[in-house]
């Protein structure tokens, strides 16, 4: 449904001040972030993106090993750049909190990053992220109101919820009026943004 969107710029951000659909996956999907404390490091971390590098949050959710989010950016830095910066930071605080933490699968987590680290000849010691985020453009309203609804529907599908504004590490929360973990900056019927 969406290869054709952006055919040529296929997975990258062409438009610095465009609005994106981001998928990050914990290497080796992971479940992470079913703790708590694995998910308020991201959301931490978009908050400063969003308070200090112009970071515009439209939609997000947390899964147990990957986050979807519907992002733009002022343009400087690109989004491109925030996100790098942002896979940097969490990489190396999630590392932090399960090497601190008493996680029962701790040695089990930190022996599969280093390992996969090890196997692509990176520099870094382990690899929490899987590379690329596989930004697709929403260039219309049409393609907005299908991702922020796959976005918000997926942990209704996982079973986790039976509503999407109960699950409480996502955007469905600010969609239906009710307090949200995030800033989060709204696109309506209109979208003056893509006009």
């Amino acid at each position: 449904m969406f290869h054709s969107l952006v055919m040529s710029e296929k997975y990258r951000f062409y438009n610095p001040t465009g609005i994106y659909f981001v998928t990050e996956t914990i290497t080796g999907w992971i479940d992470v972030f079913t703790k708590k404390e694995y998910a308020t490091i991201i959301l931490d971390s978009l908050d400063y993106c969003i308070k200090n590098k112009g970071l515009k949050v439209h939609a997000f959710v947390i899964m147990p090993s990957h986050l979807h989010l519907i992002l733009s950016s002022s343009g400087a830095p690109s989004l491109s750049e925030i996100i790098r910066d942002f896979k940097k930071y969490t990489s190396r605080a999630i590392l932090q909190r399960i090497t601190n933490s008493s996680e029962s699968r701790k040695e089990w987590m930190l022996l599969y990053f280093r390992q996969h680290a090890m196997q692509i000849k990176r520099s870094d010691q382990h690899k929490v992220w899987q590379d690329g985020s596989h930004p697709i453009g929403l260039d219309s309203p049409v393609f907005y109101a299908q991702r922020l609804n796959y976005i918000h529907q997926n942990p209704v599908k996982a079973r986790f919820v039976n509503e999407p504004h109960h699950f409480v590490f996502s955007s469905a929360s600010a969609y239906a009026n009710l307090p949200c973990p995030l800033q989060v900056h709204l696109l309506h019927q209109g979208m003056d943004e893509f006009l």
